[in-house]
């Protein structure tokens, strides 16, 4: 392998690029996932047949780059350099692609042109394939939609229009119970924390729930009764020990909540923004929106996603969870009757 990757060096300090290419190609065959042989053939075919050509072969090599702690120093600006080229050549061709789809896109509707923009940043590689990963359970041939059209939620109507009426509760309820606005994330001490170490057992991210896990909190109700009874009208997923889960969420000034899936997709969450001082921003795969006051949006959360507040002051949204629409009556007292079956089976 030493001896292949010097004759290399030897024809390309010689200006013998064909022969450092042949050399090069001997030390993979004896290991593929050589980074440094792979970084030199990128930078081999990069001056015999351009950037484009070279963009593969250094994709290939970043998808094994050593962790920054362990780089060495003489390789930090190739490997940089591999990057360009590679955000470089995803970049061009997905403009390309775009540029020559244009006029057949101008005639599809507005949520056909989103969905296929996607599509052509995942063709084109500057992005990725997100799936559903639900922590619990996975019911199967429910469509991934990271944002669900608001068609289906006639509901929506009455929702937003009491914005008002349900910031008014929330102001009241931060008024009289600020201190029952408890950390979001409290796992156990011992517990792995993962991603969620800053933001466990922390008021960064706060939240004071009307149900929880299918009950009802009856003093937080108690100071909220006409958000309550709304909720109450709404198609709440209702599953005993597991859903409705309904809550004002609270995210401090300058506070991230990191990528991170939830536990069920025959369930949905919904959203509708309360407090909002400034900018602040939700993902969920690959579409990133912004909230705005008076409008709801409901999202599969089993699909990874995250949040900002990128704002100075506190920012606070509602947040519930309904069926998944497309559950029929029947599938839904199975997942009743199943998930109780489970929390039978464990407490047994």
């Amino acid at each position: 392998m030493q001896a292949a990757l010097q004759r290399a060096m030897t024809h390309r300090a010689a200006g013998d690029l064909i022969g450092a290419l042949g050399a090069i190609d001997e030390a993979l065959s004896l290991d593929p996932y050589h980074f440094v042989a792979l970084l030199s053939k990128g930078a081999l075919i990069e001056r015999t047949s351009g950037e484009r050509a070279a963009a593969a072969i250094y994709k290939n090599a970043l998808m094994i780059v050593p962790a920054d702690d362990e780089m060495p120093p003489p390789l930090r600006a190739p490997t940089e350099h591999a990057r360009q080229v590679v955000a470089r050549t995803m970049a061009g061709l997905e403009a390309h692609l775009l540029a020559r789809t244009g006029a057949v896109k101008a005639e599809v509707s507005g949520e056909a042109r989103r969905r296929f923009d996607e599509s052509v940043g995942i063709f084109a590689g500057r992005t990725r394939v997100y799936t559903q990963e639900p922590l619990l359970l996975h019911y199967p041939r429910l469509p991934a939609i990271p944002f669900y059209d608001r068609s289906l939620f006639p509901w929506f109507e009455e929702l937003e229009a009491a914005t008002d009426m349900i910031r008014g509760e929330l102001e009241g309820a931060l008024a009289a119970a600020k201190d029952d606005f408890a950390p979001y994330i409290a796992y156990p001490k011992g517990t792995p924390v993962n991603q969620w170490g800053e933001l466990n057992h922390s008021r960064l991210w706060s939240s004071l729930h009307l149900w929880r896990d299918g009950k009802r909190q009856e003093a937080a109700c108690k100071l909220c009764p006409q958000t309550t009874a709304l909720l109450d009208r709404l198609p709440l997923a209702d599953q005993p020990g597991f859903a409705p889960t309904a809550m004002f969420s609270a995210l401090a000034a300058r506070t991230a909540i990191p990528p991170h899936t939830g536990s069920t997709n025959v369930r949905l969450l919904c959203h509708l923004p309360l407090i909002l001082p400034g900018p602040a921003r939700f993902r969920v795969g690959n579409e990133t929106r912004e909230w705005k006051m008076g409008e709801a949006w409901v999202f599969d959360d089993t699909i990874e996603h995250e949040a900002w507040n990128d704002a100075d002051e506190l920012r606070v949204i509602l947040i519930f969870d309904i069926w998944n629409p497309f559950l029929d009556m029947g599938e839904r007292e199975l997942v009743r009757v199943l998930l109780k079956a489970r929390q039978e089976f464990f407490a047994g």
